[in-house]
């Protein structure tokens, strides 16, 4: 099974990181959470503040070695801190350097910009980040999972089961 590491701040869209969380250590994967520092984040669920979950590992000190993959759930809050953090930025461009996937859903794409990994990519995200999407270089397109050479994207909490199988594809 693989190791995947999931990345998140507070304000992270909640069923972002708790679906693929649950479905991937139901599958039998090894999944761990990285934050700005290890501790308590705290879920945004659609209106308000949700569930926290406990992240066991520091940003700052992850590398893709020992990784099979990073997925980088939504919600406006998470991806816009993040990506004004270099070390988290660091870590996306490790992950894309050393040809591992990197699944993206909802307002995640801001960060895989913040990471120049969008240029002459197809891609699909939340609708109201679409244009930066497309002005980054990509290729948009409105379909619920986009697979294109390690980057997985998809738009919204509906389309989680199809962005977990898409990781689980991946990781195989």
């Amino acid at each position: 099974m693989a190791k995947i590491l999931i990345m998140a701040s507070d304000g992270f869209e909640q069923s972002e990181l708790f679906t693929p969380l649950e479905k991937l250590k139901a599958s039998g994967h090894d999944v761990h959470i990285a934050a700005p520092k290890a501790g308590t984040i705290k879920a945004w669920d659609k209106d308000d503040w949700g569930k926290t979950v406990e992240a066991d590992l520091a940003i700052a000190d992850q590398s893709p070695e020992g990784f099979d993959a990073l997925v980088l759930p939504g919600g406006v809050i998470n991806p816009d801190n993040l990506r004004l953090d270099d070390k988290a930025v660091a870590l996306i461009k490790a992950f894309a350097d050393v040809g591992k996937p990197i699944a993206a859903i909802c307002h995640a794409p801001w960060l895989l910009v913040e990471a120049g990994l969008v240029s002459g990519r197809r891609m699909t995200s939340f609708a109201s980040i679409r244009s930066d999407i497309r002005n980054a270089g990509a290729e948009v397109v409105d379909q619920a999972v986009v697979e294109d050479r390690g980057v997985i994207t998809s738009r919204n909490p509906d389309d989680l089961d199809d962005f977990v199988a898409a990781i689980e594809k991946a990781v195989a």
